[in-house]
């Protein structure tokens, strides 16, 4: 199962892929060169079919919980000072994506969106300490009566040149739901209340709409 965002995309390299194919059996004659370029041809093809996956998830649904919103690993727990829309201390917690995770953006938790806004911006690698606040990227605020305010923030990296993100405000999210996509390697940010229980570690592998971030702390 493959990715909407992934469709055109998938469908202009099957063309070339198969023209290729007609170039190189029609006016490559030596047999290695052309078993060579066959070969790059269709590894490419697994490249671009793999990155725009998407996998079903079997997310269990808990007010109590803030679910990982993509794949990757976790790159920074930390308490900072949210200045976009908090304007307060809150806990973050990143979540880095390399080219060959799924990139899928799904809603952390159940709720209203309240707020929901894209800055354009620079690429720097997803990992610089300045990617939060300088590179293009979305911020997108869910809020529940359980868990409150749960922001997530879309970052594009060097490679990622395209991020999308379908949370509009208003909009009523389902924990564990569509709610995006980032092209190529990126990262994306939770900012979560003070006191709330990460469940989480700094290097641990997480999986979207299936890995627990965190959870109220009663």
């Amino acid at each position: 199962m493959f990715h909407k965002e992934g469709y055109k995309i998938i469908f202009v390299t099957l063309v070339i892929i198969v023209a290729s194919f007609l170039l190189v059996d029609s006016f490559i004659s030596i047999q290695w060169l052309r078993t060579l370029i066959l070969i790059a041809l269709l590894a490419f093809l697994i490249l671009i079919l793999q990155f725009f996956r998407n996998p079903k998830r079997h997310t269990v649904l808990n007010n109590k919980q803030v679910l990982s919103p993509v794949d990757g690993k976790v790159v920074v727990i930390e308490e900072v000072f949210e200045k976009e829309y908090f304007k307060e201390k809150r806990l973050q917690v990143s979540v880095f994506m390399s080219p060959i995770n799924v990139h899928v953006t799904r809603y952390p938790i159940s709720g209203n969106v309240i707020f929901s806004k894209y800055h354009s911006g620079k690429y720097l690698v997803a990992w610089h300490p300045k990617a939060s606040e300088e590179n293009e990227r979305t911020t997108v605020v869910l809020e529940n009566e359980t868990y409150g305010k749960v922001l997530y923030r879309q970052i594009a990296g060097a490679l990622a040149k395209r991020i999308v993100n379908y949370a509009k405000q208003n909009d009523k999210a389902t924990q564990g739901g569509d709610s995006g996509f980032i092209k190529f390697g990126s990262r994306v940010d939770l900012f979560l209340p003070l006191n709330t229980k990460i469940k989480v570690e700094l290097n641990q592998k997480v999986r979207g709409g299936e890995s627990i971030i965190a959870e109220v702390n009663e």
